[in-house]
């Protein structure tokens, strides 16, 4: 693994992630802060939605950290839900005596709009997956990447990202919070230090955090199922951690840092 890119309540990018993660800083919840959606021209930037703008924000942290070239990456992109906004607004115009949806909502609310997105912005060509599998997003988005890395022998980007649904949706799906991760997965180390992962499926008990506000963010927000590995990550440490996946079932991710 090569880069990884983080954004969320009180987390701006992954240096400034990894020392809260790292307990070398305190952890506070605060407003979310993402970048315009770079590399996006102006029309496509000026309608890009918060699920658009926390895949850039995190995809770009990730890349520039590998040094990677984003115009050649595989990419594999998992959200639970997608863009809620756009989902909240089409639904609210069809129970509207005006039934007409707007085909810009209609077009940014599909599933694989940011992979599309990400595509314009990149101008690359290579292979792009877009999937859900709910509490379990992450673990899946994992599985595929590595997957994907493994069969093709070439990198590829990972990209998780969940927003809180609107109400009256936000008390059926309740996500309190945005938060996106990116991951740069490769087949062999290109950075010395750089930590390998194994995976592979279990029924262990998910690991959790101890800190009390990250482990209720872990909890509540599909992506931030990620944190306990990117604790590691952050750390430096080698070991296991157990991830939420399908029910009664967890992605295992054994953390290996070369000498």
């Amino acid at each position: 693994m090569q880069g990884v890119g983080v954004y969320g309540p009180g987390l701006t990018g992954w240096a400034q992630t990894a020392e809260v993660l790292a307990g070398r800083q305190p952890f506070g919840l605060a407003d979310i802060s993402l970048p315009p959606a770079e590399a996006l021209p102006p029309a496509e930037r000026r309608r890009a939605g918060v699920s658009i703008k926390l895949a850039f924000a995190a995809g770009f942290d990730a890349i520039r950290q590998a040094g990677a070239d984003a115009a050649r990456l595989r990419s594999v992109f998992t959200s639970t839900g997608g863009d809620c906004d756009n989902c909240h607004a089409i639904l609210e115009t069809l129970a509207s005596a005006d039934r007409a949806v707007s085909p810009t909502r209609f077009h940014n609310s599909v599933h694989n709009a940011p992979s599309g997105y990400w595509g314009i912005a990149t101008a690359c060509r290579a292979t792009s997956t877009s999937l859900c599998a709910y509490d379990g997003s992450f673990a899946a988005g994992l599985l595929e990447a590595a997957t994907q890395v493994v069969s093709s022998g070439e990198p590829c980007l990972l990209l998780a990202y969940d927003s809180p649904y609107p109400e009256p949706l936000g008390q059926v799906r309740g996500i309190p919070y945005p938060f996106g991760v990116g991951l740069v997965l490769s087949p062999e180390p290109l950075a010395d230090n750089a930590p390998s992962l194994r995976l592979s499926l279990s029924r262990q008990a998910p690991t959790r955090l101890p800190d009390p506000a990250l482990e209720a963010m872990r909890c509540s927000v599909p992506a931030a199922r990620s944190l306990p590995l990117l604790q590691h990550l952050a750390q430096g440490r080698d070991g296991r951690v157990s991830l939420d996946y399908l029910d009664g079932m967890a992605l295992d991710v054994d953390i290996e840092h070369a000498a």
